[in-house]
Formats: C-alpha cells, sequence, structure tokens
C-alpha cells in the first residue's frame, strides 16, 4: 500500500473538486482542470479534504493510488497558486523576448540563440511567459507537467555545452565545466 496515497489533500479556500464518471475536477481561482482517475482507485471528495483508497488489495492498486494521489495533489496547487519555472540564457547576444502572436493567435516567445535565425516559440494554452529581463524567462501555469515540458522544450533549443557553459538553463541548474584539451 503506498504512503504517499494514505495521506489526505486538504483543500484551500476557493477550491471546488467535482468527482463524477471517473472523471476528477479541479477548479479554482486560476483555473479548471480535469483528471481521468484510474479504475483500480477509490476517490472520496469532502468538503475539506479529497483522500484516496486502493479498490482491492493488488500491488497495482496500490501503486496507482499513490500516483494519482500526486497528479491530483499538484492540480489543487496549480489551480490555487499555480506553478512556475525560471529559465537563464548565458552567451553572448542570446536574448529572449515575450508577447508576440502567431497566425493562430497564440502567444509567442521570440528567442535569438545564435543561429542565423530567430526561433519563434509558440506556447500552449493556459502558460503565459514573461520576461523580467533579457535573458531571463519566466514560465507559468496551472498545470505542473506542461509548464515542465515547455521549460524542457525551450531548453532543448540550445542546451548548456560543457565548456563555456553558453546555452539555456534552469535557473537552479549547476553546469559542470569540463577543463579543455592540455597540449
Amino acid at each position: 500500500m503506498s504512503r504517499v496515497g494514505k495521506a489526505p489533500i486538504a483543500l484551500p479556500k476557493g477550491v471546488e473538486v467535482k468527482f463524477e464518471n471517473g472523471v476528477l475536477t479541479v477548479k479554482g481561482p486560476l483555473s479548471t482542470l480535469t483528471l481521468p482517475i484510474h479504475s483500480q482507485v477509490k476517490v472520496n471528495v469532502s468538503a475539506e479534504a479529497i483522500t484516496f483508497e486502493p479498490a482491492d488489495e493488488s500491488r497495482e492498486a496500490g501503486a496507482f493510488q499513490g500516483t494519482m494521489r500526486a497528479l491530483v495533489a499538484n492540480m489543487v496547487k496549480g489551480v490555487s497558486a499555480g506553478f512556475e519555472r525560471k529559465l537563464n540564457l548565458v552567451g553572448v547576444g542570446y536574448r529572449v523576448s515575450a508577447g508576440g502572436k502567431d497566425a493562430d493567435g497564440k502567444d509567442t516567445i521570440k528567442l535569438q540563440l545564435g543561429f542565423s535565425h530567430d526561433v519563434i516559440y509558440s506556447l500552449p494554452a493556459g502558460i503565459k511567459a514573461e520576461t523580467p529581463s533579457q535573458t531571463e524567462l519566466l514560465i507559468k501555469g496551472s498545470d505542473k507537467q506542461t509548464v515542465g515540458q515547455v521549460a524542457a522544450e525551450i531548453r532543448g533549443f540550445r542546451p548548456p555545452e560543457p565548456y563555456k557553459g553558453k546555452g539555456v538553463r534552469y535557473s537552479d541548474e549547476k553546469v559542470i565545466l569540463k577543463e579543455t584539451k592540455k597540449k
């Protein structure tokens, strides 16, 4: 049985939870998120907390209980406080600017990463980008997985290289630099 799955999720003020037809809907001040709950997990929703139980005593049911509890806890935090990921651009001439729109009307960010062309990245729905400076990018949203995926895709355009450390990196990332070749 999962130790994570046994812990109840406390609901902050302003967050509403509905469980109908195997789908859990969490509505808060920032957004509304939905998640289909696995059939091996039972959900108990009360006014102040959500608890999870395995449907049977199998090992898989316990694992799914912990997984579903963790996903729903992230949803509750996302609709009430939100998630953010900060990226830093390190390198001469590396810049970022937010605020453009693409042909579909989606928000875009423009990255200058030392290529012969600018990289234009369209943000998915529910994700916002801010640029406190030309070399910093804040990605914000309600869905933890989407915020992390967008940050990873932007980092993937120019990951930090190991000799000078140039590239796009997470703000909390430590880049270990290699020593250059000696003659």
